[in-house]
């Protein structure tokens, strides 16, 4: 590999040039900025740009991105992780497993001024602010088996909108199935209401995930899907408007609905959050 980009005649990237750019990209930090840029590792390893840009790249290392994460608190993680994957992976005989949750606070954003459409060489443009006309809630339930989704759109998400999800939902299903419900903690799914309800219908299983682990519930996904590609970039003169749009979505998923593919067993979760783990320094635990 040739470092074009320094001045003067140009020469062999070395395996040990490869090897100062990665250790200085994962064990240290420019004094005067949060993270390298290549021009600032450039400067630091005697490189080009372009020799920085490749390494990173070929070692899948972009130092500008950051994601959020939190690992659970919870005392019965692995109880509750091996539960709801068992689920996953082998689903019970005569039953339903469900992923329920509710996407809240939805807004119904309309520009101020139409959207300039696409057209060679000009992206779609749209002007910056907006106008609100409220917020639904989106209450979902994800059917592993199929990949269905039943949802309900209310103004609210209190106990008493979850439980009138809770009441189609059994209208809806045979009554010769049981309901195994996988859910959050969030306090609404926990309502003295709700779990008298539940108390009164043995054919429903509540499955609670761990604290701060929504990524175990396969109804997040479908969230991230409808939001991509029927609600961020949407245009709405009314909450009535907005819902119409969600309904629009569902009827066309549904009609084309795979389930989703899980593969993950309890163990290679653990395997990751142990490796994840040894990683990380400098924070209170």
């Amino acid at each position: 590999m040739l470092d074009e980009a320094r001045p003067g005649a140009p020469r062999t990237v070395t395996g040990a040039d490869v090897e100062a750019v990665l250790t200085r990209t994962l064990e240290t930090k420019p004094a005067d900025a949060p993270h390298w840029s290549t021009r600032s590792m450039a400067r630091a390893c005697g490189l080009g740009r372009n020799t920085v840009h490749r390494i990173w790249r070929a070692f899948a290392l972009p130092p500008h991105h950051i994601e959020t994460s939190k690992l659970s608190t919870d005392p019965l993680f692995i109880e509750k992780v091996r539960d709801i994957v068992g689920l996953y992976l082998t689903p019970p005989d005569r039953a339903l497993v469900l992923c329920v949750d509710e996407k809240s606070q939805i807004q119904a954003l309309d520009r101020t001024q139409p959207l300039l459409p696409m057209r060679p060489g000009q992206v779609e443009r749209r002007s910056h602010d907006y106008v609100r006309h409220g917020t639904t809630t989106l209450f979902a339930a994800l059917d592993i088996a199929t990949g269905t989704v039943f949802t309900d759109c209310k103004p609210r998400h209190r106990h008493q909108e979850f439980l009138a999800f809770l009441k189609r939902i059994d209208s809806a299903v045979p009554t010769h199935l049981d309901v195994h419900l996988i859910v959050d903690n969030y306090a609404t799914h926990k309502h003295g209401k709700v779990r008298a309800w539940l108390a009164q219908r043995p054919r429903f299983q509540v499955h609670y995930t761990p604290t701060y682990s929504s990524w175990l519930n396969q109804v997040e996904r479908w969230f991230g899907l409808i939001t991509q590609q029927a609600i961020r970039r949407g245009s709405f003169r009314s909450v009535r408007e907005l819902i119409r749009r969600i309904e629009e979505f569902v009827q066309h998923y549904n009609r084309h609905s795979r389930p989703l593919v899980w593969t993950a067993t309890a163990d290679s979760i653990f395997q990751k959050l142990t490796r994840l783990c040894s990683c990380i320094s400098g924070t209170a635990h």
